[in-house]
């Protein structure tokens, strides 16, 4: 969930409005997601006319909406690697490492550093106390991008610490990314056979983990992940090859993509018992269709304008900030409800409020900390990585 700034020197045409919008919707589902679990709307008085599944699919899809994310940020790395190198395997991976570090490590050094504190401090919520886990071990897998593997062999950390599982998936995914991008990419097929192998085996690969055991590993281990953000390559790449496709095509991969998200979010239950673990397979395929028909609607002649949902698009802009702080604003309210005896069947009327609070929070971590830092090291190391490049390039 990290691909959320535009390129140093990128046109404001670059951002993709409707994808914007549809990362804004996943990291709101994920902020109520975990606010949920402390207090969930099937408790409070909207109980009473709204029926379950609705009230569920609004609060219960955290994972779903990770994996969207996982879908986006393959599309959005690969797109752009194209648009800057025009192929794969001409990739620069200095480059393309230097614009991930810029990005992921200033806020990622943040967060563990005010976490940390906290821990220090013994503020509940916080406090890392489990029997096999320690603050040094959390700090090294946060750091190290296997916080999920920590938490398979020890037990999951506090809120604050669990949410880096998924930029551990991302981040080793794209760690391997440009190597293979050298690699196989001038061999087109095998690239493709690559990345489609790891599409297909998702639903198996979550089968072999639920008969081991399930639990931390079959939510957080890294292949399920990383097939999600495959298929957002494979998007990418196709997407590249038809560049002004019928209007009526990108209308009615919207149209699918939304209609399989609202399936899957909303009638999760008849779908596990028709197709069990291939409902994955519908997930990330729908949330692909979406993100390919949004691209598609964006280059044509008269693109949907989507007014009104401005608010939404910066959710999806700062959805990196709000991902990695929005803990802390899940456990302030919690820690205000439930020390002011507040009554659970008015909990609905906190959503808002944590929703709107964690946006501000991630705003003010974007343009206060995050946004300089990248600038600033891009500006700092972009010449000495982009040196062997010129020189490659230079005629003669």
């Amino acid at each position: 969930m990290n691909t959320h700034l535009p390129l140093p020197g990128a046109a404001a045409a670059d951002r993709n409005r409707g994808i914007d919008a549809l990362r804004g919707m996943s990291i709101l589902f994920v902020v109520a997601h975990h606010f949920a679990i402390r207090i969930p709307l099937t408790k409070t008085a909207l109980a009473d006319f709204l029926p379950p599944w609705f009230l569920k699919g609004l609060i219960y899809n955290g994972a779903e909406s990770v994996a969207i994310f996982f879908v986006i940020s393959g599309f959005l790395i690969t797109r752009r690697s194209l648009t800057r190198w025009g192929d794969l395997s001409a990739l620069s991976a200095p480059q393309f490492y230097l614009q991930r570090a810029s990005r992921i490590l200033p806020t990622l050094f943040l967060v563990v550093a005010l976490l940390s504190a906290l821990h220090l401090a013994g503020v509940p919520y916080y406090v890392i106390d489990k029997p096999n886990q320690s603050l040094g071990g959390a700090i090294f897998a946060a750091l190290g991008f296997h916080v999920n593997w920590y938490e398979g062999t020890t037990g999951y950390l506090p809120g604050g610490w669990n949410v880096m599982w998924s930029l551990a998936v991302e981040e080793v995914f794209y760690l391997a990314f440009p190597l293979v991008c050298l690699t196989l990419g001038k061999v087109r097929w095998m690239f493709v056979a690559v990345l489609a192998a790891l599409v297909l085996s998702m639903p198996f690969v979550r089968m072999a983990l639920h008969d081991a055991g399930g639990g931390i590993w079959y939510e957080e281990a890294y292949l399920p992940g990383m097939s999600a953000i495959a298929l957002g390559v494979l998007a990418a790449m196709f997407a590249t090859r038809i560049a002004a496709p019928p209007r009526w095509l990108a209308s009615a991969l919207c149209a699918l993509g939304g209609v399989g998200l609202c399936a899957v979010f909303f009638a999760g239950t008849p779908l596990w018992k028709a197709i069990g673990e291939y409902n994955v397979w519908l997930l990330i395929g729908s949330a692909a269709s979406l993100i390919l028909g949004l691209h598609w609607q964006a280059a044509a002649a008269t693109p949907w304008r989507l007014r009104g949902l401005g608010w939404l698009r910066s959710c999806g802009r700062l959805s990196y900030e709000i991902y990695l702080f929005h803990m802390f604003v899940v456990f302030a309210l919690v820690a205000v409800f439930r020390s002011g005896g507040f009554d659970m069947r008015w909990g609905f009327l906190w959503y808002v409020p944590a929703l709107v609070l964690a946006w501000l929070l991630g705003l003010a971590v974007a343009r206060g900390f995050s946004q300089p830092c990248e600038r600033w090291l891009r500006r700092r190391f972009g010449h000495a990585v982009m040196q062997p490049f010129v020189a490659q390039t230079a005629p003669g």
